[in-house]
Formats: structure tokens, C-alpha cells, sequence
């Protein structure tokens, strides 16, 4: 059956924050291996999705399952299912990128003489080996993000989250980035789900593309599929069909957030 080979899925998910819904009713699947992008305008509810497939947000309603884990009530084991990569800078700048590959073994329990195999086979994949033993302030901003998908990665997870993973890298490293990617989802049967704002990655990238805005998904399938949907010949003229082109505010949610979990402070 086919649910036998989902990764992800997501039915009837809505999360508020007060009188703001983020995230409204929404409902896909995410095949094993799959490399799947979610797009949208800033305030359209991708990272507010991301939080609750990470646990790091709890659905108002719906059902979220993760690598077959129910991520509401089997929250451990969907963690260790998934690797994740922020928008924000996550690594320690204090520390080398070897001890920041070590300090995440300790923290999912990998132990063992494979861990150094596998911290070793990482970072040379992204070509940081050489400079494993370099303090990660030292960093270029490309470089980071090379050791975070590295880090990502340590712990073999079924998914791999990428909120925005090349937001700012220049042309060659956001290229290089990918490529390490695709190489391992293709290895490792690993799958993506990612968010950006490059069209042009998500086409080159993505499987299938989901499209979501003011909390709706709005639009499933390849790029080919969103633009005969749209009588357009791009992705990018697909996107503006389906989102408008008017331009937004930061993400609907964040401020509803902060102000949702500073009054539960208050009340405790």
C-alpha cells in the first residue's frame, strides 16, 4: 500500500496563534526519497509547518506522522527520524567542526568506532576534512552551512529538513550544496523537505513542489504539473499566477507566537 512508503503526512493540520491562523487545513503526503519543496510568500506558514513536523510547534488540530511516527505522541522517535538545518546559523562558533560532528553524536547517541567513520566520510563529502580541526568562527558563511549538513546528517535520518539552506551563499555554493544533497538522498533512500525562496532551486531540485499561502496549500505536483496548471512557462510565472505579486510581511505567526508563549508564562 502506498502509505507503506510515506515519509511524511500531514491531514487536516491547522495551528493558531490567538486569532492568527498560520497554518490552515492542510493535508499532503511526502513519498520515501522523495525530494520535496514547500514554497510561499514570507508570512504564508512554511517554517510554522516545519516547527510542527519538528516538534518544535504543536498542532491546534490535525495529524502529523513523521518516518511513521505520530509527531504529537511519539515526539522521541520522530526526533531521531529527522536531521534539520535552520535558517539561523546552529553550529558553535567556539568550537571545531569535528567537535561539533562529536558533540552531536553524544547528543543522538551515536557511539563508536563508526561514529569517527562517519564523522570522517561527512566532512569530506562537503570538503571540510581538512579544516576539521579549524574553530568554526574562522568560517566562511558556506562553509557553515556545509558542516550543519554534515552535522545534519550524522545520525542517518530518514528526513532532512532545510528551512532556506543557501539564504545568502553565492551561486557556486549554493550549487555545491546541492549536489551534496542529492547524492545523499539518492545514496542513503533519505528524504528532503525543503523551503526556499530561489525558484530556480526548487525546480532544478524538488520532486514535487507544494505551494502554500496565507496557510493554504494552494497547488501540488512537479513544476511541469504547476505550470500547465497555470498556462505559464515557468516556475517562476506559475508561482506569481497562483501567489499575486504583491510583496509581504515577515512570516504570519512569529510575533503571535512570542506573545501566545509569553502569556502561558504569565499564567503558569
Amino acid at each position: 500500500m502506498k502509505e507503506k512508503n510515506l515519509a511524511i503526512s500531514l491531514t487536516g493540520v491547522t495551528k493558531r496563534f490567538g486569532s492568527v491562523t498560520a497554518v490552515n487545513d492542510v493535508s499532503f503526503e511526502v513519498d520515501k526519497g522523495e525530494l520535496f519543496a514547500l514554497l510561499g510568500p514570507n508570512g504564508a506558514g512554511k517554517s510554522t509547518t516545519i516547527k510542527m513536523l519538528t516538534t518544535l510547534l504543536k498542532p491546534s488540530s490535525g495529524t502529523l506522522t513523521l518516518a511513521g511516527h505520530d509527531v504529537t505522541k511519539a515526539q522521541d522517535a520522530a526526533r531521531k527520524s529527522f536531521g534539520i538545518v535552520f535558517q539561523d546559523p546552529s553550529v558553535d562558533s567556539e568550537m571545531t567542526a569535528y567537535e561539533n560532528m562529536e558533540l552531536h553524536a553524544a547528543l543522538y547517541g551515536v557511539r563508536g568506532s563508526e561514529t569517527r567513520a562517519r564523522i570522517r566520510t561527512l566532512l569530506e563529502l562537503v570538503e571540510l576534512w581538512d579544516r576539521k580541526d579549524t574553530l568554526v568562527k574562522n568560517y566562511s558563511g558556506g562553509m557553515k552551512r556545509r558542516l550543519e549538513i554534515a552535522r545534519g546528517l550524522l545520525h542517518h535520518p530518514h528526513v532532512l529538513f532545510l528551512d532556506e539552506p543557501t539564504l545568502g551563499l553565492d551561486t557556486q555554493t549554493r550549487n555545491l550544496l546541492w549536489e551534496y544533497v542529492k547524492r545523499l538522498s539518492h545514496e542513503e533512500g533519505m528524504t528532503v523537505f525543503f523551503t526556499t525562496h530561489y525558484l530556480e532551486e526548487a525546480e532544478a531540485v524538488a520532486n514535487r513542489i507544494g505551494i502554500i499561502d496565507h496557510g493554504k496549500l494552494i497547488a501540488l505536483g512537479t513544476s511541469k504539473q504547476l505550470m500547465k496548471q497555470t498556462n505559464t512557462k515557468t516556475l517562476e510565472q506559475a508561482y506569481l499566477a497562483l501567489t499575486g505579486k504583491t510583496v509581504r510581511d515577515e512570516e504570519v505567526g512569529k510575533g503571535d507566537e512570542w506573545r501566545a508563549r509569553r502569556r502561558a508564562r504569565i499564567m503558569r
